[in-house]
């Protein structure tokens, strides 16, 4: 499968290194929940999928586990470099997983693989470097916005956890970078939040974005309102809170009105995103785009598509007219991370 760049001009400062070669890059996109890798051949303006494989990251010791079996199952030969797109905070070629007791350290994947180009960046910022690969169909329109906008992109990602991520604009291309704004401090802003927000800290002490923003906070908000109301949980839920990611049965049963406890819970998390992406906007002066990416917003497109989402976005204090003016969309394309990683692996590595 050919890749071919968006409209979205990403500087890639290693691509002259290429200098007409191809090279085989192994990518990956690993999280608290899945890890993906894949087999990339590029070449200048140029970057093809060769393989693919998903794996559950729990059942697995470390990444390095993981890939040492996918090169072993695959028959592979070793790639002439290594990009990993991981969800935490990279700093000197060393992460430790947000939500997964795993820890990366470039030294060791060279050492245990024996490829001597190998690189770690952040999930979301290798979100970033995957919109190099996408097309019209990954994207979903939330809010049209002024389309002539130029500036700074935000990208903003629930899932397991919550991602957050910047795109600085030099007048010519865009420059991702990742931040760890995911954790900072929740603001609440009417009774009901107060009231979500201590019992949030008498279960985690510290409550931070990621704590409504993301997967286990659409159960956290669940489990806060049944309390609150002193609901009876449906026999049907409880049922299928055994069987899935409640999170997922959550939001699911609210898109199909199944339940009203759920219907409002995915109202507050849809409000809480809204706010805290136009806190991101806001802090980043994005106006040259927001981007909604992660596991769940493509999953809740029609409740993200409905008007609470903009309105509580708008409500920004004496910024309106700049965040009216962002366009919004969704990123559609699951595998966008992974697409980031092989563009880095192959256009920004040096």
């Amino acid at each position: 499968m050919a890749i071919k760049r968006s409209p979205v001009p990403l500087a890639f400062p290693g691509q002259e290194n290429l200098q007409g070669k191809s090279v085989v890059v192994l990518a990956g996109d690993v999280g608290g929940t899945k890890t993906n890798l894949a087999i990339f051949r590029a070449k200048p303006g140029r970057v093809d999928a060769l393989l693919e494989k998903k794996y559950h990251s729990a059942n697995y010791g470390s990444c390095i586990d993981i890939i040492e079996k996918f090169i072993k199952e695959k028959k592979l030969s070793l790639p002439d470099r290594i990009c990993l797109g991981v969800a935490g905070p990279v700093v000197g070629g060393k992460v430790e997983l947000t939500n997964l007791s795993w820890d990366l350290d470039v030294v060791d994947l060279k050492r245990r693989i024996g490829v001597d180009a190998v690189a770690l960046i952040n999930d979301l910022e290798a979100t970033a470097y995957g919109l190099a690969a996408l097309g019209p169909r990954d994207l979903i329109n939330l809010h049209r916005g002024n389309q002539a906008n130029r500036g700074n992109i935000a990208i903003i990602a629930p899932g397991t956890g919550l991602g957050e991520a910047g795109m600085f604009w030099d007048g010519n291309s865009y420059h991702p970078f990742p931040t760890e704004g995911g954790h900072s401090d929740f603001c609440p802003r009417t009774e009901i939040d107060f009231e979500l927000f201590r019992y949030l800290e008498k279960k985690y002490g510290v409550v931070s974005w990621e704590r409504v923003v993301a997967g286990p906070g659409i159960h956290d908000i669940y489990q806060f309102l049944i309390e609150r109301k002193k609901e009876v949980q449906p026999q049907w839920l409880t049922g299928a809170f055994k069987k899935n990611d409640p999170s997922s049965v959550i939001s699911h049963a609210a898109i199909h009105a199944r339940d009203k406890i759920c219907t409002e819970t995915m109202e507050y998390f849809v409000r809480y995103l809204a706010r805290e992406s136009s806190n991101l906007v806001l802090k980043m002066k994005a106006t040259g785009g927001l981007f909604l990416g992660g596991g769940i917003p493509p999953k809740i497109a029609p409740l993200l598509k409905r008007r609470p989402f903009l309105v509580h976005f708008l409500n920004c204090d004496r910024m309106q007219n700049l965040v009216r003016s962002v366009p919004i969309k969704i990123i559609a394309n699951d595998k966008t991370a992974l697409l980031g990683a092989a563009y880095y692996g192959a256009f920004a590595m040096k």
